[in-house]
């Protein structure tokens, strides 16, 4: 299978063991950009941990679920969002008001765009779940 965005095939690979009712999910290969994107789902409590693995310097993360996420997907293309359009983007994404949250790559970081629009940051969209 080819691999041509990694976010989007990680992303895949834990919805479908979560459909599965799987309990861990290992995502091979792995980056930071992918587990810090991970780091804020489990933040959020979409998941219950992520630890990195490390072996021959291939670097691969090991994601235990707790049953939370119903939906998480990339977001393509990265549409570039500014600090007043998050409403849209959330209408769009988003099933309701406050349910779930979409991870955005902000000049500080990536944060979710609820962080994002207090501190009036605008960025490039990178993924939704809910």
């Amino acid at each position: 299978m080819a691999q041509n965005d990694p976010i989007v095939d990680a992303l895949t690979k834990i919805r479908n063991a979560e459909t599965a009712s799987k309990a861990v999910c290992t995502i091979k290969p792995a980056s930071n950009f992918l587990s810090e994107v991970l780091e804020i789902a489990k933040v959020n409590g979409y998941i219950e941990d992520c630890k990195k693995n490390e072996e021959n310097g291939a670097l691969s993360l090991e994601v235990k679920l707790n049953g939370r996420m119903n939906q998480c997907k990339a977001i393509k293309p990265r549409y570039a969002v500014k600090k007043t359009e998050f409403e849209k983007y959330e209408k769009r994404y988003l099933p309701a008001r406050d349910v779930g949250l979409i991870v955005v790559s902000t000049p500080k970081g990536l944060m979710t765009h609820s962080e994002a629009k207090t501190k009036g940051l605008g960025g490039r969209l990178i993924a939704f779940m809910y």
